[in-house]
This record gives structure tokens, C-alpha cells and sequence, in this order.
């Protein structure tokens, strides 16, 4: 058993999230960097699909209650525990009464905590993660809550180093147009393609809203509802995208004008407020 001293900004439960259920307009959901989560579990001895902590900017102070094995990965922070510091991807014994302190993150958005034997935290939909846009799974943590852990799967691997890159406070990712980037008005694909866009502080588990160059529609009237997907990049009437990620609601009427490939989405979901962001337009093969 884990309890909540200090849940911070927003920390939430997250697997991988609850796939194949957006036709009756369930999103996905799940960890927002998916490697990062993977990662924690596989130090942890665990599957990686197992439930874990994810953060928000800063992480919980948790009182440990039985002994237990933690492993922290994603963007970097300040750890400890009873005077401890942890380092990230290292295994580390708790032992009961033991206070795990996690502070702001240094670089990136999300750090993630996982324990052997992960969060056993009701599933729904056959998934323990928090939807934050759907309101499905545990709710954020709060002070006073208590987590349940699963009995440990085995002993974490034997690692000494993990080559994993840091989050970066500039990347460029390549979108993939369409189909609805005929919405767009002449000249606003060489004005996305040369500008770097900045992470804006409305940002969330929904999705990473950029201010930049405005993108103009060429078309006035409204775009019927359409299904999406994560790293869908909508522009909305203010000419600001937005990437969706984790939580995004499964239809939307804003003209998606590309998609970030799903491999390049860990590192947008690790931007923070004022981070940029290159998106550079590829034609889609298909």
C-alpha cells in the first residue's frame, strides 16, 4: 500500500491504455510518453503494460507502506527518499515508512513511477488508466489516497546504464498531410513548415496547443464531425494547432491538416510550456 501525501500538479494512474473501443467513443488514453512508461515497467520487473504514476511537471510525495521496488523514467527530476537521491531507470528498494519524495522536472513534462508488481487499481474497460477527458479510471491523485500494488511479477533485470535521451526543449517531427489539409489556405503550408511553433501553457493530456503563424482556412463553412486519431494535428479557427495525444476525444470538427507519426508522439507529449515545436509537412505516400 501507497498513500498520497502530496499528489502534485496532476498525477494519474496510466498503463497503455483501453485500445479498440473509439467506435463507441472511448479514446485510448494511457500514458501520454509510452515509452517512457514501458520502459519503467520492463526495470521494474514488470510487463509493460503494467500500471504506473505519470506526472505532471512535478510528481507526488508518497508514503511507502510495505516494502516494495520503485523505478522512475521520462523527464528527469530531483528524487528521494530519507535523504536518498534516485537517479532515473535504477531499481530501488523501499522500505516501509519510507517517505519517496518526487520534485519539479528539470527537462520534459512527464515522469513516470513505477512499482514491482504495479498499481492494482481497478480496471475499466480492461485498463487502469486515467482518462482525463472522459472521466474513465481512477481519478487523479489527492492528498489521502491510498494505491494498492500488485504482487511483484519477479526480480527487476540487472542494468547498469539505459542509453535513453533526455527531453529536448526544441524538436521537429515530420507530419504526415491530409486528409484535410486541402483546408488549408495558399501559403499556409510553407508558413508551418518554416516556423517554429511554441508549446502553449493550455496544453494537457488532450493535446499540445502551439502558437505560431496563424494557418488561415481556405474554405469558410464548417467541416462536418470526422474520427481522429493521436498525433492528429487540428487547426481550429484561430489558425493555432493543435497535436492531440492521450485523452483526445475520438471525433472532432476541426480540419485535421496531418498526423504525427505515433513513434515521434513520446517526445511531443514530453514538451512543456514554451518548448518549440517543427512540423515539417511530408506528402502522404497512400
Amino acid at each position: 500500500m501507497i498513500e498520497v501525501l502530496d499528489a502534485g500538479p496532476l498525477t494519474t494512474v496510466q498503463d497503455l491504455g483501453r485500445p479498440g473501443w473509439a467506435h463507441l467513443g472511448v479514446p485510448r488514453s494511457g500514458a501520454a510518453d509510452r515509452g517512457a512508461v514501458r520502459l519503467a515497467n520492463r526495470l521494474a520487473g514488470n510487463p509493460e503494460g503494467a500500471a504506473a504514476l505519470e506526472t505532471s511537471l512535478a510528481g507526488p510525495r508518497l508514503r511507502i507502506h510495505h516494502d516494495c521496488v520503485v523505478v522512475l523514467a521520462g523527464a528527469p527530476c530531483p528524487a528521494a527518499v530519507a535523504g536518498r537521491e534516485l537517479a532515473l531507470h535504477q531499481a530501488t528498494r523501499l522500505a516501509a515508512g519510507d517517505e519517496l519524495i518526487v520534485g519539479r522536472a528539470q527537462r520534459g513534462a512527464r515522469t513516470y513511477i513505477a512499482f514491482a508488481g504495479g498499481i492494482d487499481a481497478p480496471p475499466t474497460l480492461g485498463s487502469r488508466a486515467t482518462d482525463t477527458l472522459a472521466g474513465l479510471g481512477p481519478a487523479p491523485l489527492r492528498a489521502g489516497d491510498r494505491l494498492a500494488l500488485g504482487d511483484p511479477y519477479g526480480r527487476p533485470p540487472a542494468v547498469d546504464v539505459v542509453p535513453v535521451p533526455e527531453p529536448a526543449g526544441e524538436v521537429e517531427v515530420a507530419l504526415l498531410l491530409g486528409p484535410r489539409d486541402d483546408w488549408l489556405a495558399a501559403g499556409a503550408l510553407d508558413a508551418l513548415h518554416a516556423a517554429a511553433y511554441t508549446v502553449d501553457a493550455a496544453s494537457n493530456r488532450v493535446g499540445v496547443r502551439l502558437t505560431g503563424p496563424r494557418l488561415h482556412w481556405a474554405r469558410p463553412q464548417e467541416l462536418r464531425s470526422e474520427g481522429i486519431v493521436p498525433g492528429a494535428v487540428q487547426v481550429p479557427p484561430s489558425g493555432q494547432p493543435i497535436v492531440l495525444l492521450a485523452d483526445h476525444p475520438t471525433t472532432g470538427g476541426y480540419p485535421v491538416v496531418g498526423v504525427v507519426a505515433e513513434r515521434a508522439l513520446d517526445r511531443v507529449a514530453q514538451l512543456r510550456p514554451g518548448d518549440r515545436i517543427r512540423l515539417r509537412p511530408v506528402p502522404n505516400p497512400v
